[in-house]
Order: C-alpha cells, then sequence, then structure tokens
C-alpha cells in the first residue's frame, strides 16, 4: 500500500502509444500513457475502454458517430464492441483502466507490451 505519483512515473518514460503500469485494481491494469498522433482503429469485443486525460487534449474519433474531445481532468469510457480511435496532436498524458492482460489493440497479435513501472 503506497501512493502513486502518476506524474513521476509519466517522467520515466518518453516513447508514445506505450502503456505503463501503475497499478492493479480488482484485476484490472491502471495504467499511464503518452499520446501523440493516432492510434489504429480498433475495438475491444468483450471490455469497454476507460480514458482520464491528465495533461493535453484528446480527441476519440467513433467509426460511426461524432468525435468527442476531451481536457485535463476529462473522461471517456468507450464501450465494448465500439470501434474507436484515440487521438492526440501534441502529447497528451492519459489514465487508462482496463483488465489485466487485454491487448490495447483488441488484438494480441498488434497490441503494445504493458510492463509494470
Amino acid at each position: 500500500m503506497e501512493a502513486v505519483n502518476l506524474q513521476q512515473k509519466l517522467s520515466l518514460f518518453e516513447t508514445h502509444w506505450d502503456p505503463k503500469i501503475v497499478a492493479r485494481y480488482n484485476d484490472n491494469d491502471i495504467m499511464v500513457v503518452k499520446f501523440q498522433g493516432e492510434f489504429p482503429f480498433h475495438k475491444h469485443d468483450d471490455s469497454d475502454d476507460f480514458f482520464l486525460v491528465i495533461e493535453g487534449t484528446v480527441t476519440m474519433d467513433y467509426e460511426d458517430g461524432s468525435p468527442v474531445s476531451m481536457g485535463p481532468g476529462e473522461l471517456c469510457v468507450v464501450p465494448a464492441g465500439v470501434v474507436h480511435r484515440p487521438r492526440a496532436e501534441t502529447e497528451a498524458k492519459v489514465l487508462l483502466i482496463e483488465p489485466a492482460g487485454l491487448p490495447n489493440t483488441g488484438d494480441p497479435a498488434t497490441a503494445a507490451p504493458k510492463p509494470k513501472i
């Protein structure tokens, strides 16, 4: 049981689209990640996708809907099965919550590893 400083954890890496696990909660990975540019459109068939913007601006594009923009302190939950793509014109820092081991693309073959930091 200890406090996790998200800014300190974010300072440990420079890469984009490379989530890092900072804690676990009820079989969920709590991760920090830096976004810049566009992530591929994808979906998670069996799980919602949680995004909380810490710093910057993130736009969530939907294959079948209007985009949603979020700033610091705003969050978005993408329902399971919905095709989506996060993007950020300039670097954004984001907190993610996903079931442990869930591939960030919804597809194990294209997913980024999620190491603990």
